[in-house]
Parts: structure tokens; C-alpha cells; sequence
């Protein structure tokens, strides 16, 4: 790459503060960026870097219009902006020229799109329907009578089960299996007696689904994900679980069985959910939360059990106490001990044994 400050702005829409004929090669981070790169600032905690970075342009937001010796480019949200730039200096995106690979096993009965591309060792069973410009990497399963939409991206060793339904422009990542029985028995005499599962998954358009993320089919009807969600890597999602449009599910998190999420929720890591509850629309649940109940629409929960994040930081900060209050028990204990004795005393009273 080799644009001016001005060129770039162009691209990004935003607005320089500073010198706008100055020559950039590189992209790098605010700590690491050196003269002749441009870096970005969205997180406040990098704000005083602007002093010391070495990067002859930062992206910034609108509000930022300090006087330092970078370019300031001024946008609504650097983030996206910076990956607008990584687009143009990145390397080569790789790409698969169409075509079925000699080794790919295709059942009976599959209709396959225009300009797909299916690599070494894909299995796709009968009747299985893939749309135009998909992307089937090595070692994929596609069950039977499985529905993939267009312009799909299918990482290798992703496994997709029978009779699933998968929309356009859905991105899934290695090790993911969608559409796996969900967990069911039921136990008489102490043993475990497995519940079919003939239920089935539907994912809507534009999900990007991380690495070795599980979503079980639903017992009876559908395990639904819908349009604009992204899942991190290594998510349990369960039978029957709704999630509804442009949520976010950050890495590790386990969603119990007939879960309703939904939309734009963010689950951080490691939150736990419990089945057959309701999470509103646009609530938070913070990283490593554990929700017993429903969770109301635009609130935020924090904590074990969930509990709105003002309250639970409350607690936390009465229990970080603890310690304070017990050393004062005791020494409010011994006085007492001491009132009472002198108490006696006075009334010519025996002393009590402890």
C-alpha cells in the first residue's frame, strides 16, 4: 500500500486533523506502529498512546482532536474503518477455483449451484442442495436432504447433519458439527434410555459460526439461529434453543435445552444459561454469569446467580468486606464479654461458664 493520509480518509469516510500528503506504506497496532504506518485508537485506555506512538496517522473517534505529531483521521467507528484499511494492504484473500475435486463422495439426487467449489475428501449424501459460489472445504460432511444457501464458506472437518437448513453467506469454521442429537434421556430404574431426536437445525443469512462450536437439533422442531448472529469458538448451544437476529455469543458459553435469546443480546465468555427461560432483546450477560431466571428486555446481568449488574457489583463489594466485618464481630464480642462480667460483678453475681 502506498496512499496519503487524504486517500485514506477518502476510503474511510472521516476527516484528517494534521497533514494530509503524508505517504502511508503499513498498517501495524498503536504500540508497535512505526513512521510511515497508520494505526487506530477505539479502546479509551489507548488514548495516552497518542503521545508516544510512532505511527504517522491514527484512526480515531470524532471526539478525539488532540495536537500530536501523527495525522488524526476522525471517523464514527475506527474499528471498522481500520478493517477497511486491512483490506486494501492485506495479503491476497485466498480463493477456490470452482469445481469438484476427484476425491469428494457426492450421494444421489444432489443439486449443486454455479461456481461451487468442493475439496478433497467432501462427503455430501443424497439429496443434499447446495446454492451458487459455496465453498465445501476438505473433509466436510453434509448430511442427507441438508439445504446450504449461496456464497457459503464451510471450513474443513465441519460436520453438518441430516435435513438441516443453512441460509446465504453463512461462514462456519473447522471442527463445528450443527445439527448433532441433542442431549436427551429419560432414566427408569437407573437407566438411561436415549429420547430421539428428530428435530433439525435452521440457521439464517450472514451467522458465522466459530471453531469446534456444537448446535444440537432440536427434539421435535427446530434449533433456530438467526440472521446476523456470530458465534465465537467452543459454544454449546442445545435442543430447541431460539436465538434471534444479530446476537453475539462470545467463546465458551453453554446455552441449556428450549433457551429462548433474543435479539442483539451479547453473551460474554463462559456465561452459563439454564433451559426453558427467556433473555430479552439487547440484555448483556456478562462473562462468566450464570442465569437461573428470565432476564428482562435492555438490562444488563453480571455474576452467579445473574443479577443486574448494579446490584451484583453492590454485593461483591459488600462481601470484599468480609473480613473487615468478622474482625469486627469479634472485637465488638469481647467487649460485650466485658460489660457483662463487670455487670455480675457489680450484682454479686457468679460468672457464667462459656
Amino acid at each position: 500500500m502506498r496512499l496519503t493520509v487524504k486517500e485514506i480518509a477518502d476510503v474511510v469516510e472521516g476527516v484528517v486533523i494534521g497533514k494530509e500528503d503524508t505517504l502511508i506504506t503499513g498498517v501495524s497496532g498503536i504500540k508497535e506502529a512505526k513512521e510511515g504506518e497508520i494505526t487506530f485508537i477505539a479502546n479509551n485506555k489507548y488514548r495516552p498512546l497518542l503521545k508516544s506512538t510512532k505511527a504517522s496517522a491514527v484512526i480515531v473517534p470524532r471526539d478525539i482532536n488532540n495536537t500530536v505529531d501523527a495525522s488524526l483521521i476522525q471517523v464514527e467507528n475506527p474499528s471498522l474503518a481500520f478493517a477497511k484499511i486491512m483490506t486494501l494492504v492485506g495479503p491476497e484473500p485466498i480463493t477456490f477455483n470452482p469445481g469438484i475435486d476427484k476425491t469428494a463422495v457426492i450421494g444421489k439426487n444432489v443439486i449443486i449451484g454455479k461456481n461451487i467449489s468442493i475439496q478433497p475428501y467432501a462427503v455430501i449424501e443424497e439429496g443434499v442442495e447446495i446454492g451458487d459460489g459455496a465453498v465445501i472445504g476438505s473433509c466436510v460432511y453434509i448430511g442427507h436432504y441438508t439445504k446450504i444457501g449461496s456464497d457459503c464458506l464451510i471450513y474443513p472437518h465441519v460436520i453438518i447433519r441430516e435435513r438441516v437448513k443453512i441460509g446465504d453467506r453463512v461462514i462456519i469454521h473447522p471442527g463445528t458439527v450443527i445439527g448433532g442429537d441433542g442431549f436427551g434421556f429419560a432414566t427408569v430404574k437407573g437407566v438411561h434410555h436415549k429420547i430421539p431426536q428428530i428435530g433439525t437445525v435452521e440457521i439464517g443469512d450472514d451467522v458465522e459460526i466459530g471453531s469446534n462450536v456444537t448446535i444440537d437439533r432440536a427434539r421435535f422442531d427446530t434449533t433456530y439461529i438467526g440472521s446476523g448472529v456470530k458465534i465465537d469458538n467452543l459454544v454449546q448451544i442445545a435442543h430447541n434453543v431460539y436465538i434471534g437476529e444479530n446476537t453475539i455469543v462470545v467463546a465458551q458459553v453453554g446455552i441449556s435445552g428450549s433457551t429462548t435469546i433474543g435479539k442483539n443480546v451479547i453473551i460474554a465468555g463462559q456465561a452459563g444459561i439454564i433451559g426453558h427461560i427467556t433473555v430479552g432483546d439487547n440484555s448483556i450477560i456478562g462473562g462468566k454469569a450464570g442465569v437461573t431466571k428470565n432476564v428482562p428486555p435492555n438490562v444488563h446481568v453480571t455474576g452467579f446467580p445473574a443479577r443486574e449488574k448494579w446490584e451484583d457489583m453492590r454485593l461483591q463489594a459488600y462481601s470484599r468486606r468480609y473480613p473487615e466485618l468478622i474482625e469486627k464481630v469479634k472485637r465488638l464480642e469481647e467487649k460485650i464479654k466485658k460489660l457483662e462480667k463487670k455487670v455480675r460483678e457489680m450484682y454479686g453475681e457468679e460468672p457464667e461458664d462459656n
